[in-house]
């Protein structure tokens, strides 16, 4: 029994001395030089300098895109030859436009106020006075009163008649000029469609003579054509606009002229002044 219970205790103290502790030299330093990672000093490779893609070989040019937007000169260059007449239209519409523009602006007065002091010299019998106002005021209207001032001595009849007389020729210098803006009306879209044809005229004679037909053959006559029709059309389109106004502006004054007429007829009977001038 001594004997198992020795043999015992020596098992007990040699497995607790194993588990205590583990030996000096296995334990790592921490002083103990690392090896050195080669890995994060690799070098990356340097790719070689790009030449600019912009900046063309030495002794070669650059094809550069053509846009497809043209200016004015462009345009009137592929037009071709029917350009310059429509050119010529537009400058005599433009001209005239602004010529009668001006002279019709120039027609405008206060017809209210005019009558109202033509009637005061009539009904004061100072017929002298009368003439110099119309002298002094512009427009239609004056002239026919003064025509028809000229006239009271002669009677009625003959201030009716010389007050149509000077109408008629009132009406006559308001409308000059206006054919020739009427001729451009029809004229410019005429020379356009003409210009169409002839572009039309040419893109198939250049189909006919190519043995490949390509887009490029027919783009200039194609081109051509639409420029003509569209320059016809531009021309056209705010002449017409003017035309119109200009008629509608004479119209006025011719109902103005009607208006001073007949004021001037009823003056002069209500007031008797052709015995008292």
């Amino acid at each position: 029994m001594r004997n198992i219970l020795i043999a015992v205790l020596f098992m007990a103290a040699l497995s607790w001395g194993q588990a205590g502790g583990t030996p000096a030299a296995a334990t790592p330093d921490s002083t103990a030089v690392q090896p050195e990672d080669t890995t994060a000093q690799v070098t990356e490779p340097v790719a070689p300098p790009v030449e600019d893609a912009a900046t063309p070989p030495e002794g070669q040019d650059i094809e550069r895109p053509q846009s497809a937007r043209m200016d004015i000169k462009d345009l009137f260059i592929a037009g071709g030859i029917f350009m310059w007449p429509l050119l010529l239209s537009a400058i005599l519409g433009v001209a005239f436009s602004v010529e009668r523009f001006i002279t019709l602006g120039k027609c405008k007065i206060n017809q209210g106020l005019f009558l109202e002091q033509l009637g005061g010299y009539i009904r004061k019998g100072d017929a002298r006075g009368a003439e110099d106002l119309c002298d002094r005021t512009r427009g239609p209207v004056a002239s026919i009163m003064r025509a028809g001032l000229l006239r009271r001595d002669k009677g009625l009849d003959a201030v009716e008649k010389g007050i149509e007389t000077a109408a008629s020729v009132e009406v006559n210098f308001l409308e000059r000029g206006l054919i020739v803006l009427a001729s451009v009306v029809v004229i410019a879209p005429m020379l356009g469609f003409l210009g169409t044809v002839s572009g039309m005229i040419n893109a198939f004679g250049a189909i006919a003579a190519a043995k490949n037909v390509e887009a490029s053959l027919v783009a200039s006559g194609i081109q051509e054509a639409l420029i003509t029709t569209a320059t016809g059309l531009m021309i056209a389109i705010p002449i017409q606009m003017c035309y119109n106004w200009f008629l509608a502006q004479i119209g006025r004054y011719v109902v103005e002229m009607e208006e001073a007429s007949g004021f001037l007829v009823d003056t002069l009977t209500d007031m008797e002044q052709l015995k008292k001038l």
